[in-house]
């Protein structure tokens, strides 16, 4: 039995619907603010392999509430690989490109040193390291611009948007993967596969859609899947401040993922899979 840390998320909802009969952890059952029990949990149910698809998310508000972030994204995560250790099953977790500066225009590659601009970041770095030094066999996987039919995410916000209003104003010169939640599920139930049979392919990877593009980019795309005619203007992230600061540059290498027979997915076509899902809930 495969257990996910997770059940409302956008990742965690695909995974429940390729692998039904894994267990699912929402909050009532392992509240990450908790992370004794959700070692507690781990013990408790003895599974084959543990993927962790829960975080704290909410990148602005984590400025404020860095304490917590770092509870959830870290702290509960240390508790879950010293748990994974102890039993000898692998852990997958979920990570992002937030843990990187952002800097230049080529792609990182695992290797390349961490350096988070935001609290979120921060959080989600300390997590990573304290997989690792948990010292057990684990596949940290970092992915970006994370998209589905469900959960809070930029194609349903421009969706919305996009047909209430005749034009907006998108980010241009931030550039990276949109990875479908589907795709970023598959991938995790594969590696977590691999690392039962191979546990010598512990490490770090990089998951993301192809092709790189910017947000505007990926916005035109949408309002063309959705037959909208909304007008998209590029703008500078300079005319769009936030509170957390997001990096220019989230282009992932991602050719580590050959380890597991894997390959960056094509996010336009997870887009339209998404756009098709969503006309048929209407």
């Amino acid at each position: 039995m495969i257990l996910v840390f997770g059940r409302s998320g956008q990742v965690a909802r695909e995974l429940a619907r390729l692998a039904p009969d894994a267990r699912f952890l929402g909050r009532n059952d392992a509240d990450l603010a908790d992370p004794p029990a959700c070692a507690a949990a781990i013990s408790a149910h003895a599974p084959r392999a543990v993927i962790n698809a829960a975080a704290y998310t909410a990148v602005d508000r984590a400025e404020e509430q860095e304490a917590l972030a770092m509870r959830v994204n870290a702290d509960a995560p240390a508790a879950m690989a010293a748990a994974c250790a102890a039993l000898g099953v692998p852990l997958v977790h979920i990570s992002t490109d937030y843990v990187l500066d952002g800097a230049g225009d080529a792609p990182f590659a695992p290797s390349h040193p961490a350096a988070p601009l935001n609290a979120y970041g921060r959080s989600k770095l300390a997590g990573e390291d304290a997989v690792r030094a948990a010292g057990g066999v684990h596949a940290i996987l970092r992915t970006s611009w994370v998209f589905s039919a469900h959960g809070s995410n930029f194609v349903r916000t421009m969706l919305r948007l996009g047909a209430e209003r005749e034009s907006l104003r998108v980010v241009a010169d931030q550039i990276g993967g949109p990875t479908p939640a589907r795709a970023i599920a598959a991938a995790c139930l594969s590696i977590a596969g691999h690392l039962q049979d191979a546990p010598e392919r512990t490490g770090t990877y990089h998951f993301s859609g192809a092709p790189d593009t910017s947000w505007a980019g990926f916005a035109r795309a949408i309002m063309e899947a959705a037959g909208l005619n909304c007008r998209i203007e590029e703008i500078a992230t300079a005319e769009y401040p936030t509170p957390a600061r997001r990096p220019l540059n989230s282009r992932l290498d991602c050719s580590g993922l050959s380890a597991f027979g894997l390959s960056r997915p094509d996010w336009r076509a997870g887009l339209e899979e998404v756009t098709r899902e969503l006309k048929g809930t209407k």
